[in-house]
């Protein structure tokens, strides 16, 4: 069955395709969520509200953008929205502070190369929130500074100066010391 059959059936509440949809963007989905919130039930809950919602705005989804991408905006929305909820608020800085921060094309995310993955998840974890969303945002979800600016409801500034210095501590944190070892 196609995508876009699946949709119009599930927009029929039928139940079946939408256990077909269900299936098919649950794990991902749950992966999304789990970055943002670190606690297992968390996510679960998670995925489960944005399917619920995704399933009553369904005549919403005008297929602008494929049925998984406006899934992910809203499990990324209702993640912030339990971590706003839970009073783990995003830092909001102050405009006057900010600065505008170009970034040039010889500027690479490179680290060593002993550095797994999973060292870099563990690194951004530790940014403060401030950096740490937007730095999830840029680089592992794909969202470019507009999509982020209306996501955490910042400027484009802001995320452009959020991402600069959250990459800076990062590649701090991901520093490893002459004897092999890090900080």
């Amino acid at each position: 069955m196609f995508q876009v059959d699946i949709i119009e059936q599930c927009k029929q509440n039928n139940r079946k395709a939408q256990m077909q949809l269900y299936n098919q963007y649950c794990n991902g989905m749950y992966i999304v969520a789990k970055r943002f919130l670190k606690d297992a039930n968390d996510a679960e809950d998670v995925v489960q509200e944005a399917f619920i919602k995704a399933f009553t705005k369904l005549h919403q989804y005008k297929a602008e953008v494929t049925f998984g991408a406006w899934l992910k905006r809203i499990v990324v929305n209702k993640s912030i929205d339990l971590l706003k909820s839970k009073k783990q608020q995003l830092v909001e800085l102050n405009e006057v502070h900010l600065k505008v921060v170009d970034i040039d094309d010889n500027d690479k995310w490179l680290v060593d190369d002993t550095i797994t993955v999973n060292d870099v998840k563990q690194a951004i974890h530790q940014l403060p929130e401030k950096y740490e969303y937007v730095v999830m945002l840029y680089l592992i979800e794909g969202y470019d500074h507009q999509e982020i600016s209306e996501i955490l409801n910042i400027t484009e500034v802001a995320s452009r100066t959020q991402l600069s210095r959250g990459k800076a501590k990062l590649q701090e944190l991901l520093k490893i010391k002459s004897n092999g070892t890090r900080y």
